[in-house]
């Protein structure tokens, strides 16, 4: 039975046709987890905290960064430098304080993903990379749990539901649609390429109703379908998707049984393991303006996007890492100069030094920690992103 406070905090959802008190109950029984406190997860985990979901987790081991504001509705200017988790625990206790939270500080690991994710009736993954995508896809496949996915990049998105019973037969998982994970590098994230504030909200939103309508048996979850939503021309469309029988992980005879480290097969670092090979040549960024400042600058390379040059930059020549390959005629002259590569972080030029490597340069360093280290080390007036 309902309390008293709860009718009438639910209320509007009691009087809803085919909802009613035991949909509310439904509810307030049910269990998820929602991976990522950023974009996505801050209007997931709000409306499932504010529709009444019993016990809600949380995987972030992130701290809030002024550029999370345009878009992480779950903190504010004050919570910047705090742990998202934190401040996403005040903000969700603040919406309804009824909501059992459960935070999770850790990166989601192939070590811990299957312990925690088999403690929770629903999956939500709002995260925000391929390693974590396909992670939590293959072990929400092992547990026989329904995955509630959401992707946003500049103006579009993606929802479905991947890995649930329909009419009696299990839907199609993430692999289905997409086999592999893209190679290192070729894909921008959306640190990288941007993303429209309003994006996390409107897909977060439609994520988390996937996550009531399987809860409580309302509607048609997006089981065997992709909703594709593209924000500059108000466009909703939906494209079916069949579970693959070859899938290696739901297919018939799957060859993955046990979860994959990504990390190292998508080359994702996390924030203190960002960096290349200590073979690889490296220059930090206070070497870098030492030399700079003593007339004796090497021949700087940003291998970024030009929005983000436009965004940030220290000079430079810019020529985009997809682009280098076509481009490394443009850079015969330096052969025998020091050539310093720089991005956002040192991944991307990691990459770069390895073309030019193979086109037979030699004087090559990496700038370790990119822009966001010379910000952090050298000139704080340069934006971080």
């Amino acid at each position: 039975m309902m309390t008293t406070s709860e009718k009438e905090r639910y209320a509007r959802h009691v009087m809803l046709p085919g909802f009613g008190e035991e949909g509310q109950r439904r509810l307030r029984e049910a269990s998820v987890l929602v991976v990522g406190a950023g974009g996505l997860g801050s209007p997931l985990s709000m409306y499932l905290a504010a529709a009444g979901t019993g016990r809600l987790g949380l995987v972030d081991f992130d701290d809030v960064d002024l550029s999370n504001l345009q878009r992480q509705l779950l903190h504010g200017t004050a919570d910047v430098g705090r742990s998202k988790l934190d401040s996403a625990r005040d903000r969700l206790h603040d919406i309804n304080p009824h909501v059992e939270l459960e935070l999770h500080r850790e990166r989601l690991t192939s070590e811990n993903a299957m312990h925690m994710v088999k403690n929770y009736d629903v999956v939500a993954d709002g995260t925000d990379n391929f390693a974590t995508r396909y992670l939590v896809n293959d072990v929400c496949i092992f547990a026989g749990i329904p995955n509630v996915y959401a992707s946003i990049f500049q103006f579009e998105g993606q929802v479905s539901v991947f890995g649930a019973m329909s009419d009696g037969k299990r839907g199609p998982c993430y692999r289905c649609l997409f086999p592999e994970p893209p190679p290192a590098d070729t894909v921008p994230s959306c640190a990288e390429g941007g993303v429209l504030g309003v994006l996390p909200g409107i897909v977060g939103s439609l994520q988390a109703l996937e996550v009531i309508k399987l809860v409580t048996g309302i509607g048609s979850p997006l089981v065997g379908r992709l909703l594709l939503v593209d924000t500059l021309d108000n466009q909703f469309r939906k494209l079916s998707v069949d579970r693959d029988p070859a899938c290696p992980v739901c297919g018939d005879a799957p060859s993955i049984v046990e979860p994959v480290d990504y990390n190292a097969y998508c080359g994702l670092h996390s924030k203190t393991d960002n960096q290349p090979a200590p073979s690889m040549n490296q220059m930090t960024v206070r070497e870098l303006k030492q030399r700079m400042d003593s007339g004796d600058g090497p021949v700087l390379v940003d291998v970024r996007q030009p929005n983000e040059y436009e965004l940030a930059n220290i000079g430079g020549r810019l020529i985009p890492l997809g682009e280098l390959p076509g481009r490394v005629h443009e850079l015969e002259k330096y052969r025998d100069q020091d050539v310093v590569l720089m991005c956002r972080s040192g991944v991307r030029s990691a990459s770069a030094l390895a073309i030019l490597e193979q086109n037979g340069f030699s004087r090559l360093y990496n700038l370790n920690g990119g822009i966001l280290a010379w910000s952090r080390e050298v000139d704080a007036s340069v934006p971080t992103y």
